[in-house]
């Protein structure tokens, strides 16, 4: 996709230089943050990014090509609701491109990008996952097909509790990811710490990430990417029995609604905003903060092995 591809200068030369990058997506702020905390709050992940010593790399869809590396004019322009970005999956991609579509790069595109930009670490706020009741509406993020096939490193807070974690662990482990708790045993549901589920690996430093994905990626045949999931910071963890109110009535709004797929998570965002009254608006952004500050530490990490 060499032709599709826009490296912004900076991104461009710390890649030339071997220097640490930390792809950023873009959904999460146009479709999943209000305007105008969203600007505010691109412009704090790529300030976070460049504190810990890497360059950020917010990547979106503009002009029929995919920019690695997003102006400050064109972070405003992905955050501005009046622009109505395409929410674009990696499957959308093409179309995108063909039809000089502007559209917001979800996880899936956003890690499909990253890599064949060179690009191998990744601060995202959740991972999509399998939805409930998959077994007949076979709704499943694209999130879990591109994880399995793209050598990319993924930092999140696990997966939100409106899907089925179970079976998107057991996916996981089909697909071969290596899941790694960020100073944790157990895996964390988004706004939740602990989803009553275990991790099968634990590291407790940026130190030891970077080991276990280098050498994941030399040594262990395929090409899959790795998971290091990053607990909400215990401070702006969600009370669980405001968390449970929200999570019926987010629920209850779907299926009255009668929403699937890719409008879920937009919709059941916009509804926990709403109820909590903000108090998921402060979670979600504290949560996506501390991700691509631990991202941005590991990458620097891997840098260093190099």
């Amino acid at each position: 996709m060499a032709d599709r591809l826009r490296l912004g200068d900076e991104v461009a030369n710390a890649l030339s230089e071997g220097r640490a990058v930390v792809a950023l997506e873009s959904t999460l702020l146009s479709h999943g943050l209000p305007a105008p905390s969203n600007l505010a709050v691109g412009r704090e992940l790529e300030r976070i990014v460049r504190e810990q010593g890497a360059v950020p790399a917010t990547i979106a869809v503009l002009d029929g090509s995919a920019v690695v590396g997003l102006t400050d004019a064109e972070l405003q322009r992905v955050c501005d609701p009046v622009n109505n970005l395409v929410k674009l999956s990696r499957r959308d991609l093409g179309p995108a491109f063909a039809l000089g579509v502007a559209g917001a790069t979800t996880v899936a595109s956003t890690a499909a990008i990253a890599h064949a930009a060179g690009i191998g670490m990744f601060g995202t706020g959740g991972l999509g996952g399998v939805h409930r009741g998959a077994r007949d509406s076979w709704d499943v993020s694209a999130d879990l097909a591109v994880l399995a096939e793209t050598p990319v490193a993924v930092v999140c807070s696990g997966v939100k509790s409106i899907l089925d974690i179970p079976a998107t662990l057991e996916l996981l482990e089909t697909s071969s990811v290596p899941v790694l708790g960020y100073g944790t045993d157990r895996f964390p549901a988004f706004y939740l710490r602990d989803s009553g589920l275990d991790v099968p690996w634990r590291v407790d430093s940026a130190k030891d990430a970077a080991a276990a994905i280098d050498t994941h990626r030399a040594h262990v045949p395929g090409r899959a990417g790795v998971l290091l999931v990053n607990p909400i910071p215990v401070e702006h963890e969600m009370d669980r029995n405001l968390h449970d109110r929200l999570l019926a009535g987010g629920l209850a709004k779907l299926e009255r609604e009668d929403i699937r797929g890719k409008d879920v998570t937009p919709a059941l965002l916009e509804y926990f905003h709403t109820a909590s009254e903000g108090v998921s608006l402060t979670a979600n952004t504290e949560l996506v903060k501390s991700n691509v500050r631990v991202a941005s530490e590991v990458a620097v990490a891997l840098a260093d092995r190099a």
